[in-house]
């Protein structure tokens, strides 16, 4: 692996960012709380300095988003739809330069780090046309003259907790919606990335400013878990608390926001898995479960966790991967021609050493990798060869999600099952795909239009998402994103993901002269 040089200071400085950096804005930027060193997983060297917030700054900060919360509520919602619209056109001028800090700090490759940007793009275009459409209905009322309608109502400052695998796009998925109906955001990102939030929030500030809005409607907390994170869960002027990350996060999260009974959007753990009948079309296959793997190391809660094969396509397809995954160049995350780049930290690299040891306990067989690279090929950074492992559904290592590259192989069905048995034999492949505590995102390939149906039907994937002939990761921002069981069952980005950033009323008008009750009740 050639070393490549960090993002030039022109590039740093276009965004914002400084030597040492505030990590906490509500209008203004503030930060005298304990230093936050950022280096990058591609070589461990240091990037910047972050001053994280207070407790103190941080209620400083969500009193003055409330303050800008109760304006921008009065503010038409096309006219705050213009502002989202100006902020997906500065993010497209800074794609490029935000989707290098994406991968000098997260360890994406170049093309997943400006793909990130590019989420933000797009569902800033579909935030934008929503403030036209956030609809109401009417219902007839049983009552003559009377007319029954709902309307939807700005709900307030929206906290925005995410992770380090996706710095920036999980907080537009939220910020943009959120922003048009009327709310507004405090961004708490992972302590591993606050360089690329910094940025985001400066991009904000600037359209703020040149537009006359207040730039609070767009707020920063930088600050541990621990304090300032929890600060935010138990903060009641937050009545929706969004939340990306582990599933034990999750719980926590759940259970202090909704003992003051605050909302939730919770976006935690994938155990993904595709089904690989014997009609699947391989050469189809093959590259989606490449990606899956592989993509972004590993790191996505919609990377593909699990293979299940029928037994009579299973040789031929892990020889394809064996053959692929051989192929597959690792290194520095900002050489173009990388595909794999680092895990976060050395703790991940551990994580996944940890994670190969049981599942040889526990029976498995590793067929690929997962050794750790280092050496002057791989300086500072935290590298491993990706994994392909044989194993049983009900492992305890694969009932849980590993966030590395392994992927495990499942076998189900009759190696000499007919093709009628075979379609029989879904069954079977169900029960494993679902047999896992998390529900997020699931695949089969099939050119059997019954496996298919099957697999789509109420009997088949109990996830949020449901793909067929493509694979578990690389969600599009048109529908809403979420999963169900340990996922958490949030869902955030397209569809009708808007209504819970506001608050619904019932209304009932009555035009008569007289007052007529509801179910034909007589009183007095």
């Amino acid at each position: 692996m050639t070393a490549t040089a960090h993002p030039s200071t022109d590039i740093l400085k276009s965004l914002g960012i400084d030597d040492i950096n505030p990590g906490g804005f509500g209008g203004e930027w503030i930060g005298s709380g304990p230093d936050l060193e950022v280096t990058t997983p591609a070589d461990g060297s240091h990037i910047a300095t972050v001053k994280q917030v207070t407790e103190e700054e941080y209620d400083q900060i969500v009193d003055r988003a409330h303050r800008a919360f109760l304006h921008w509520r009065t503010v038409p919602a096309p006219r705050r739809g213009e502002i989202v619209r100006q902020l997906g056109n500065k993010l497209r001028e800074k794609k490029r330069e935000l989707g290098a800090l994406v991968t000098l700090e997260m360890g994406k490759i170049t093309a997943e780090g400006e793909g990130e940007v590019q989420e933000m793009i797009d569902v800033c275009d579909f935030a934008t046309g929503l403030s036209r459409q956030l609809y109401g209905l009417t219902m007839p009322s049983e009552r003559q003259d009377h007319r029954m309608m709902e309307q939807w109502h700005p709900l307030g400052v929206v906290g925005v907790i995410s992770a380090f695998n996706f710095p920036v796009a999980v907080w537009c998925w939220n910020t943009a919606l959120a922003a048009v109906c009327g709310d507004s955001v405090v961004w708490k990102p992972a302590s591993g990335t606050p360089l690329t939030a910094i940025a985001c929030i400066k991009i904000a500030e600037q359209v703020c400013r040149e537009n006359d809005v207040d730039p609070a409607i767009f707020s920063l907390t930088i600050g541990k878990g621990s304090t300032v994170g929890d600060r935010l869960l138990h903060d009641r002027r937050i009545p929706l608390v969004s939340a990306t990350g582990s599933c034990t996060m999750g719980y926590r999260v759940a259970q202090v926001v909704g003992k003051r009974l605050g909302r939730t959007i919770l976006e935690l753990g994938g155990n993904n898995a595709i089904i690989v009948t014997p009609s699947a079309d391989l050469d189809l296959a093959l590259p989606a479960i490449l990606f899956g793997a592989v993509g972004t190391a590993g790191q996505r809660c919609t990377s593909t966790r699990r293979i299940i094969v029928h037994r009579s396509v299973r040789q031929q397809l892990v020889d394809r991967l064996l053959r692929a995954y051989e192929d597959i160049t690792i290194g520095d995350p900002r050489d173009g021609n990388t595909l794999m780049g680092p895990l976060v930290t050395h703790a991940a690299v551990e994580d996944m050493q940890n994670a190969i040891g049981r599942i040889r306990e526990e029976g498995g067989e590793i067929l690929y990798g997962g050794e750790t690279l280092g050496g002057a090929d791989y300086p500072g950074g935290h590298y491993v060869k990706p994994c392909i492992a044989a194993a049983r559904n009900d492992f305890a290592i694969v009932q849980q999600e590993t966030f590395a590259p392994i992927l495990y192989i499942i076998e189900y069905g009759k190696a000499d099952s007919s093709p009628r048995e075979a379609v029989a034999e879904m069954d079977e492949a169900m029960a494993l795909h679902n047999g896992v505590p998390q529900g997020l995102s699931s695949a089969i390939f099939t050119d059997n239009m019954r496996e298919a149906e099957f697999f789509l039907s109420t009997l088949g994937s109990d996830c949020g998402i449901a793909n067929v002939n493509i694979g578990t990761s690389g969600a599009e921002i048109g529908g809403a994103f979420g999963g169900e069981k340990e996922t958490g069952g949030g869902r955030e980005s397209g569809s009708d993901s808007w209504k819970i950033y506001m608050r619904r009323q019932t209304n009932t008008i009555n035009w008569s002269t007289e007052l007529p009750l509801a179910q034909g009740l007589k009183f007095g």
